[in-house]
């Protein structure tokens, strides 16, 4: 949960967009790569918790694949 009273600068707003776009396209970039090494032409899931394990290190990617996987089945089931 996030403070009522806190605020972002716009500043600081450019360069947490900059950095997700940038961490996007890292993970789109090495998803695609990996779906090209085993000679596939559809990205899965598989791929892109690949990618995620690879980019982001330790207990950071298993998180973040844990919460990837939490909010797929969440729109899925919705």
């Amino acid at each position: 949960q996030v403070h009522p009273d806190l605020a972002i600068s716009s500043k600081a707003m450019s360069i947490m967009n900059s950095f997700v776009n940038d961490m996007l396209e890292r993970l789109a970039s090495e998803a695609s790569r990996l779906a090209q090494y085993s000679q596939r032409a559809t990205l899965s899931s598989r791929e892109v918790q690949t990618a995620v394990r690879l980019l982001l290190p330790g207990e950071l990617g298993k998180h973040a694949v844990s919460e990837g996987t939490k909010a797929v089945t969440k729109y899925t089931s919705s």
